[in-house]
């Protein structure tokens, strides 16, 4: 749950939604850090928000956050339109790109957990190039199936024998917070559910253009790049938060 009095939040179809911008965001990261191992941040959408609605389960595991960030720009402009001016949208690639900027100040390590083995070998090259001050520490693509305990204890023992400061997992929404909710207090990083942001970052898929991310578009110019993967889900969840925004609870 979020520490009181560290930062407001706006409840959004029930999730705690933190009112917060980059550079508030950051500032406690440095501040916070160590009070936050073993903890999880959720970088929440429509897609996320919604199915936390449907869930109670899931909601239970985004508020179980100690910071649920509001990615998707709906998000942060409803949070706006109720009362809080200076709530702004802080999307999971964006925060892993600064993170990952001030760690050669910082100091900062790094183990990344999700992903293809492609992808982590693209995702490689890239910090390297982008971010010779970051220190990667691990890197980890699990199977798409299920772990057994067996391989779950592995995968803990790997990520704890690296002492990583940040634990930035690209398992896919809802599997990555589910994921991460497991494994609070087991690990001795924040773990910080991303998503995509490792595709971006590898290269596999592109960002929207700016002017589409500060209009809310995002969401359409990524159903335009994968749309029979993609419809679905948006036309769904789009549409129920639209319809939940303009009528109420």
């Amino acid at each position: 749950m979020p520490e009181a009095g560290l930062f407001e939040t706006c409840a959004i179809m029930g999730v705690q939604v933190a009112v917060t911008d980059m550079d508030r965001t950051l500032q406690l990261l440095q501040d916070h850090l160590e009070d936050w191992r073993g903890q999880y941040f959720c970088v929440a959408n429509v897609h996320t928000t919604v199915t936390a609605h449907r869930d109670a389960g899931y909601l239970a595991v985004q508020n179980g956050a100690a910071m649920v960030l509001p990615d998707g720009g709906p998000l942060s402009a409803y949070s706006r339109r109720h009362g809080f001016p200076d709530a702004r949208r802080v999307t999971g690639p964006d925060l892993m790109r600064r993170v990952l900027a001030e760690s050669g100040r910082t100091g900062w390590t790094h183990y990344f957990y999700g992903g293809s083995p492609e992808t982590l070998r693209l995702l490689a090259d890239r910090l390297a190039e982008r971010y010779p001050g970051a220190r990667v520490v691990g890197m980890k693509s699990p199977p798409y199936r299920p772990l057994t305990p067996e391989e779950d204890a592995a995968d803990l023992a790997e990520i704890n024998a690296a002492r990583p400061d940040f634990l930035w997992v690209g398992l896919g929404a809802p599997k990555q917070e589910r994921w991460m909710a497991a494994h609070r207090g087991k690990v001795p990083a924040l773990m910080l559910g991303v998503g995509a942001a490792f595709d971006y970052e590898a290269g596999n898929i592109r960002r929207a253009p700016d002017w589409m991310q500060r209009h809310n578009l995002e969401w359409l110019y990524r159903l335009l790049q994968d749309p029979v993967r993609l419809f679905g889900r948006y036309f769904s969840t789009n549409l129920r938060f639209l319809l939940w925004s303009a009528f109420g609870r």
